[in-house]
């Protein structure tokens, strides 16, 4: 591989013209096909195989029309302190409200609080459900304003009015937003990292280029594969975060190259042979961790693990074809400032006259000793190196103990999907539901469906009356609705009213109390079965569907990971203390999370207001992402050290080697990525929050902890072990050369420089 790949990057330097047009060429078409494409549509949540899924199914099927996805708004009518909203001015100002509420152009109706009796038992609370005829994503921002502004005639007589419901829902502020931040912090530390604008700035570019072809193309299959409009949001995030990670690997080792006396064309070929096979298997484990979302079960996130993965592949073709092009248009460019005045002060360098192999681009013995020398020279990554080589038992128990003592908060992981309960008391939403909350109860803000299946019965109406009855007299159901039957007669949906909140423990014991003693009740009606659903079940048959899921997800990619660096780095050990740390770093970030978000330490001071179960998809979120990024710096840092080994050093000075030549990129990359994750904490939302947190913490403590310190002190120990394969296994594997070994022993042949080489290529 090594060889195809340098070759490749020789070729792309070369034909630099040819390359550039040909990306620019395809991102212009696929950027035309999708403004023509049809635009992506809402995709409606589903998750096969859960019980509140095939409720809804169910109503689908017998309610034909009545399971619309038009949005809704409730609004919240509290009368001061010491009156009642049935007070005849009071009443009348809610009811002048709630005429002026019907009047907006998508409003498909609006329910009088008073004859709906949505008016609390002891009369200081009532609600106007406002029904859309368009979903929430199509709500326009004059008809909020439209709702907004019909609320002003009951705040005026004194009232207070509060609004929430999926209505409200604009869809999250200004996009772009946290990109553009990445961008910015990406290009301050690649501008320290490399001391060149050049240098900091063709990874940025390439990876920006990577991101639109791949958003493109997302949009422009958008239609044909029913992808929504949600699908792109992970490949945009990953795109650019491997995108960046991927070219700015290639650019360092062509100024590694450089600054040992390579050419430029010579330079470029070598750092795609050498980083170029680190990049292809680096992108091969995030693509299995991102295709590995398939497992979990939820079309959506099949979708959005597709979709990411594609924007992988695109990240590694553009790092291994696009960076050596730009490299030709600018070779000199990109070099640190004292490497340039090296150069111009060795102007007497010469090209050797040889042909058809790599020493015709080599310089003088004088030029490569002197570079050799120089890189040799220690620097922060040599240093902190041979300190854990020194001391490699107390830095790994370190490690361990310290990560494990901040995984053990995670063993008491509760998933959920917070709702308007975990939103900023700033918000009219959160300030709605904590209204209801005490006026209604609890549980008024999270009740259950059921839908009763009375095909079989011989009276349905009994039959229904009786499930209700069972069901309202269960322990923790405060009231249920009456039946609602379609106009079959052989289908009814009721309603029954938990007396605790949507994510409180004991509402998760209350459904599966009544499943659990569906049998009996369903017995007692003599053919008619019924299912528990409604947003509260729903949530709760995710968590558990998504926690079920986690162990499968995670044997699948390691697994698959495992194998892969099996071959990449020809040891048994090595992909084993590989997927071992991960583990490590990924549950002492969920550790934290739930520390914060769910226990409420620290709370405050990330702006967290309400604390409560971690969002359902979080941990699967967390695993895949990560997963990808922690087996980029492994590779990258690994794959160094694997070949320095395999051309003669020592098993320690091989470390050494590694961390002098990618300790620096690898906290580069991940400085990158904990500063644009950590962006995102800043936000209102606590789920952004929450995944912004998670993400920043596990790449802390993966990059920092785990391939700073636990992989050194392991390889430290293990010594010439670290890199031992069983003969059997050896011949079994296939040989990839990953570091550059081909590139050595047996050159292979290459032109020479074109006459279109530009004049510094030919120094």
């Amino acid at each position: 591989m090594a060889t195809f790949l340098y070759r490749l990057g020789r070729l792309a330097f070369r034909r630099r013209w040819y390359v550039a047009l040909l990306w620019v060429g395809v991102l212009a078409c696929v950027g035309l096909s999708a403004l023509r494409a049809p635009g992506a549509s809402d995709e409606e949540f589903s998750m096969p195989g859960i019980e509140s899924q095939k409720a809804y199914d169910l109503m689908e099927q017998r309610f034909p029309g009545a399971a619309a996805d038009g949005a809704t708004a409730r609004v919240v009518f509290v009368a001061p302190e010491g009156q009642k909203v049935t007070a005849t001015e009071n009443k009348q100002a809610v009811e002048r409200t709630v005429t002026e509420l019907g009047d907006g152009s998508q409003v498909a109706g609006v329910a009088d609080p008073f004859k709906s009796a949505a008016v609390s038992k002891d009369g200081t609370t009532a609600y106007a459900t406002v029904t859309y005829k368009a979903a929430s994503s199509d709500i326009t921002d004059a008809s909020r304003a439209a709702l907004e502004q019909a609320t002003h005639q009951a705040r005026d007589a004194g009232l207070k009015v509060e609004t929430g419901g999926s209505a409200m829902d604009s869809g999250g502020g200004p996009g772009g937003v946290a990109e553009i931040i990445g961008i910015s912090i990406a290009a301050v530390v690649l501008l320290i990292t490399f001391g060149s604008l050049a240098a900091a700035g063709l990874p940025l570019l390439t990876a920006v280029l990577g991101v639109g072809l791949s958003m493109f193309t997302i949009l422009t299959l958008s239609d044909a594969l029913g992808l929504s409009t949600s699908t792109g949001t992970l490949a945009m995030m990953l795109g650019l975060a491997v995108g960046i990670d991927y070219a700015l690997f290639v650019v360092s080792r062509y100024r590694e190259e450089r600054a040992r006396g390579q050419a430029p064309q010579e330079a470029a070929g070598l750092a795609v042979g050498t980083a170029g096979s680190a990049v292809v298997f680096a992108g091969l484990t995030v693509v299995i961790a991102l295709a590995g979302l398939s497992v979990v079960g939820i079309p959506m996130l099949t979708k959005m693990g597709l979709a990411a993965a594609g924007a992988v592949v695109v990240a590694v073709l553009v790092a291994l074809t696009v960076v050596p092009a730009l490299l030709g248009f600018w070779p000199n460019a990109v070099l640190s400032g004292a490497v340039r005045k090296q150069g111009r002060s060795r102007r007497g360098w010469v090209r050797r006259p040889g042909k058809g192999s790599r020493s015709a681009t080599a310089v003088e013995p004088a030029a490569a000793s002197a570079s050799a020398s120089g890189d040799a020279k220690d620097n922060h990554g040599t240093r902190w190196a041979r300190f854990v080589l020194r001391r490699p038992v107390p830095v790994l128990l370190l490690s361990v103990v310290g990560l494990g003592a901040l995984a053990l908060p995670a063993t008491a992981l509760q998933l959920g999907m917070p709702g308007d309960e975990a939103k900023s008391t700033s918000t009219t939403e959160r300030r709605a539901y904590d209204d209801l909350a005490e006026g209604f109860g609890p549980g008024f803000n999270g009740p259950l469906t059921i839908v009763v299946d009375a095909k079989g019965a011989d009276d349905a109406k009994t039959a229904v009356s009786t499930i209700s009855e069972k069901i309202g007299g269960t322990k923790g159901v405060v009231s249920v609705s009456k039946a609602h039957f379609n106009d079959a007669g052989d289908t009814a949906v009721f309603t029954a009213t938990p007396s605790t909140s949507p994510t409180d423990e004991k509402t998760k014991t209350l459904v599966k109390t009544i499943r659990d003693e569906r049998p009996a009740t369903e017995a007692a009606t003599d053919g008619a079965s019924f299912e528990v659903t409604g947003t509260t079940a729903l949530n709760i048959d995710i968590a558990g569907k998504v926690q079920a899921a986690l162990i499968p997800y995670l044997v699948v990619i390691v697994g698959l990971a495992v194998v892969l660096l099996l071959v990449v780095f020809r040891s048994l050990f090595v992909p084993l203390k590989a997927a071992l740390g991960f583990l490590l770093s990924v549950l002492a970030a969920l550790g934290v999370v739930v520390v914060v978000f769910q226990q409420g330490h620290a709370a405050s001071l990330l702006g967290v207001e309400q604390t409560g179960p971690i969002m359902s998809l979080m941990p699967i979120f967390l695993v895949g992402i990560v997963f990808g990024l922690a087996m980029d710096y492994e590779v990258f840092l690994v794959s160094r050290m694997r070949e320095s080994y395999v051309h003669g050093e020592t098993a320690e000075q091989a470390v050494v080697s590694g961390f002098r030549h990618s300790a620096r990129v690898v906290v580069a990359a991940a400085l990158i990525m904990i500063a644009v994750f950590a962006g995102f904490v800043g936000e209102d939302d606590s789920m952004i929050k929450m995944i912004g947190f998670g993400m920043a913490s596990a790449v802390l403590f993966d990059a920092f902890v785990v391939r700073m310190a636990l992989v050194p002190a392991v390889l430290a120990m293990l010594g010439d072990r670290a890199w031992w394969l069983p003969k059997w296994l050896d011949r079994i594997l296939p040989r990839v050369d990953i570091e550059g070994e081909a590139l050595t022993r047996s050159p292979a042949p290459v032109p020479d420089a074109t006459p279109d080489e530009p004049a510094e290529a030919r120094v």
